[in-house]
């Protein structure tokens, strides 16, 4: 790893820290989802270990125990709900980070998702698609015929 350069050999002060400004406000949406991802990993990681603690409490049923242990173990609850909040807010970044990134995507629809291959190799136009939706009815056709001479044997 190297060094970014001084500010006094050949670069005007600050040109660098604003370049790694930028290059930090940049980040790859699909970064973003894998941190995101990881995020929701930890908040249900966090969640179970709350629930976990809360398990394993007793209730003070005319029990008496030690202020020291009721102390340690709410200070673990409340500090497992900090870590719970701070990944919240975490996540809800992460969430408005990519909702800003591809806001000025366009919807694309799912029929241009699936693959399509042409017999002929030829770009796919409106005849094209006419004639095949033509041939497909009248083999339907065909077929219902044939399924009808076949029920009525």
């Amino acid at each position: 790893m190297s060094t970014p350069p001084l500010a006094g050999a050949g670069m005007p002060p600050g040109a660098f820290s604003g370049t790694q400004a930028q290059a930090a406000r940049e980040v790859n949406t699909a970064s973003l989802c894998r941190i995101g991802q990881e995020t929701v990993q930890d908040i249900v990681f966090r969640t179970m270990e709350i629930f976990q603690l809360l398990r394993n409490m007793q209730l003070p049923n005319g029990v008496t125990y030690h202020t020291a242990t009721y102390q340690d173990r709410l200070a673990k609850l409340q500090e497992h709900l900090r870590q719970l909040s701070i990944l919240f807010r975490k996540l809800r970044l992460v969430y408005d980070k990519c909702n800003e990134n591809c806001a000025g995507l366009d919807p694309v629809p799912i029929e241009q998702l699936i693959p399509y291959v042409e017999e002929d190799g030829s770009k796919h136009d409106d005849r094209g698609a006419a004639s095949q939706l033509r041939f497909a009815s009248e083999e339907r056709r065909e077929i219902m015929e044939v399924n009808k001479v076949t029920k009525l044997k």
